[in-house]
């Protein structure tokens, strides 16, 4: 039996509407034997909030079997004075950090919503007062450096460009806390006490979910929903070890090639 990471957004739902057969599939694999863990590398809503809303589609899971890159960000800020351009929904998941305006240790950028209120968090006083907060010295990490992401009207810009943009003005690199980093995957291996040669990943996005947890040694099933685009994967030299048309045809794949 196979360890098998999933991720949510792109893999289970696009803005917030269900891809058929997520369900099924998840039922399926547990009956199976397989080991499951959730990866997300969404950043506007609490852990709770998201593992109730895929519950509400029919998936069965946990809330500790959800790994969230808020969570992250608490375990490796801890302690620290940050700066947090954020969604205001995950601020409680930041146990343990200090959230200050100013004077921080370090900057942290969260992703974009399809809400109003990702005008306010990425405004450009917000972006200047943390490039100032940079320069003065603070890190700058991030919950993810996503360029964009699928929504049912179409792809949407995300805070990956605001990021590389504070990149660029303060002449410093982001330390990435979601997927690729590796940090997020060795978290999600060793919460199923796996093996990366063992462990398979499963996601729409091809650099995040598949070049990524190809670089930790897993194996790894691109589907085509979400951010998948054909284009893309013939432009890149990563090659996935399957693609399947959704979520729905995983359970078959791997027993077939698994």
């Amino acid at each position: 039996m196979a360890a098998i990471l999933l991720d949510v957004d792109g893999v289970f739902h696009v803005s917030h509407e269900p891809i058929p057969g997520g369900a099924e599939a998840v039922s399926r694999l547990r009956a199976d034997g397989h080991r499951l863990r959730f990866v997300t590398n969404s950043t506007t809503e609490p852990r709770a909030a998201l593992a109730e809303e895929l519950r509400a589609m029919g998936i069965e899971l946990d809330d500790e079997e959800l790994q969230t890159t808020p969570r992250a960000a608490a375990a490796a800020l801890a302690g620290r004075r940050v700066l947090a351009l954020t969604m205001h929904a995950i601020v409680g998941e930041f146990e343990g950090v200090e959230l200050v305006g100013e004077d921080a240790e370090a900057v942290l950028v969260g992703g974009a919503d399809e809400t109003p209120e990702t005008n306010l968090v990425f405004s450009f006083m917000n972006l200047a007062r943390a490039f100032h907060e940079l320069e003065a010295g603070a890190e700058l990490y991030c919950l993810h450096k996503n360029r964009w992401w699928q929504t049912k009207q179409g792809p949407l810009l995300d805070a990956g460009a605001f990021v590389v943009g504070l990149e660029y003005a303060a002449d410093i690199e982001a330390i990435v806390l979601g997927k690729p980093s590796t940090a997020y995957f060795e978290a999600a291996l060793q919460a199923l006490d796996a093996d990366p040669g063992m462990t398979w990943m499963v996601g729409d996005d091809i650099e995040s979910d598949i070049a990524g947890a190809q670089k930790h040694g897993m194996r790894t099933i691109l589907v085509r929903t979400g951010k998948f685009r054909p284009d893309a994967v013939e432009a890149t030299r990563v090659r996935p070890d399957g693609i399947i048309s959704s979520i729905a045809q995983l359970p078959d794949w791997l027993e077939e090639h698994g």
